[in-house]
């Protein structure tokens, strides 16, 4: 399964052909703008059953250089079949469209970076025949773009320095330029960018960095990451209102059982009091006369019973009239 970065580090030059031309600048070469673009299939796969796939492969035409092929690949860490892979794309390619093939080779680390920019032949020392030799772009070569007005000037190249930037401390900075510059951007122009750039970051810190930035302002910003943060928000804020309503609810239900416990003492007191004034005028209390007293809640008769207790001439006739 391809991870979200390597998706990022390709996809972006199919959503801006004219980027290689100005990427070139920073990888010592110095290719024309395209005056056409056209994506072209990427499955390079013969009649045999082995697949082979090439990252983005678009066909560039220049007004005076002709037209050419650039493969662009997106390579997370070393591997030491990539190289072959890399020398079978630029030959079937070149083969099949008869069009000179460039291949740029797009890295998030110097060590993967260094490793894929050495030059790599298929036969032996003393016949190389074959020699591959990709252009690389990475954070040792891509432009660290922190002033706003410099990322305006080329939102994709600064979206593509922030991705080649993801694990470098300076991708803060870039971040924080970048989302400057999409505020001015039309949404079209700027969601994909916020995209691309979301995708390069993957689960890196600056993730999180970006996420935020972005949301300041969601009038450009209307996409499956600004669900997330809403989705957070959200899942925050209800946790937030569900202990402001536990509070509430808590505060009520110990108002009601105060309440409750202030009435029982005041029946309690009261019953003693009944049962003491009966004792009292030494009249005989049976069970049954003082488990109706204890046992009663209601205010009121208890009242009520606590005035005949005065005057009645047997315990069992406080409870006559009630």
């Amino acid at each position: 399964m391809v991870s979200p970065p390597h998706e990022a580090m390709h996809r972006i030059f199919q959503h801006d052909p004219g980027l290689f031309s100005r990427v070139s600048r920073f990888l010592g070469v110095d290719i024309p703008a395209p005056v056409k673009a056209t994506a072209l299939p990427t499955d390079l796969t013969e009649a045999n059953p082995v697949e082979r796939r090439v990252d983005t492969l678009l066909r560039l035409e220049t007004a005076d250089q002709g037209s050419y092929l650039l493969a662009v690949e997106a390579q997370g860490k070393k591997h030491p079949d990539k190289p072959a892979s890399w020398a079978y794309y630029t030959a079937y390619l070149w083969t099949k469209y008869r069009l000179p093939t460039a291949l740029l080779v797009v890295c998030q680390d110097h060590a993967t970076a260094t490793w894929a920019q050495q030059p790599v032949s298929c036969g032996p020392p003393q016949l190389p025949t074959l020699t591959v030799q990709p252009l690389v772009a990475g954070p040792h070569n891509m432009p660290v773009i922190t002033d706003p007005e410099e990322a305006r000037a080329d939102l994709v190249l600064a979206s593509l320095a922030a991705i080649t930037h993801a694990a470098e401390p300076d991708v803060d900075a870039i971040l924080k330029a970048l989302s400057t510059a999409l505020r001015d951007a039309p949404e079209d122009v700027a969601k994909p960018l916020v995209e691309f750039t979301a995708q390069g970051l993957a689960k890196r810190p600056a993730k999180n960095l970006w996420r935020n930035l972005v949301a300041v302002d969601l009038s450009f910003y209307k996409s499956y990451l600004a669900e997330e943060v809403r989705d957070e928000v959200r899942a925050a804020v209800r946790d937030e209102v569900r202990n402001e309503v536990r509070d509430e609810v808590r505060d009520e239900v110990r108002d009601e059982v105060r309440g409750e416990v202030r009435d029982e003492a005041r029946a309690e007191s009261r019953a003693e009091d009944i049962l003491l004034i009966l004792e009292q005028r030494g009249l005989g209390i049976s069970e049954d006369v003082r488990s109706r007293i204890t046992h009663c809640t209601d205010p009121e008769l208890l009242r009520h019973w606590l005035a005949r207790a005065v005057t009645v001439p047997k315990a069992e006739e406080v409870f006559e009239d009630a």
